[in-house]
């Protein structure tokens, strides 16, 4: 399933430094934690996606592995040949109710 992404949870909303936890689309119900995303790539049952809102444009989500040991991987937009921070621009996921 191809879907979009429209918001991200961090730790600390405001921290530059954090890392993202959670990605989803409250419109239609879903935000999933990162590694939930990262096994639907890997595992080719869903794709994901940015929309910039100034252009319209999208940039697909993409897994960034680290060469690091020891450290897991992360998503990171990825659109026109360039990684982009697309998702940090995003505004902080509400809670949903289950």
């Amino acid at each position: 399933m191809r879907r979009q992404v429209t918001c991200i949870t961090k730790p600390s909303p405001l921290s530059v430094h954090e890392h993202i936890t959670h990605v989803g689309n409250p419109t239609v119900g879903w935000v999933w934690t990162v590694e939930k995303v990262i096994k639907a790539i890997e595992d080719r049952t869903d794709t994901f996606y940015v929309v910039d809102p100034k252009t319209y444009r999208e940039a697909e989500v993409k897994v960034v592995y680290r060469r690091i040991t020891g450290k897991p991987p992360y998503i990171q937009t990825y659109a026109d040949g360039d990684w982009k921070n697309n998702l940090l621009s995003l505004n902080q996921c509400p809670l949903l109710r289950r």
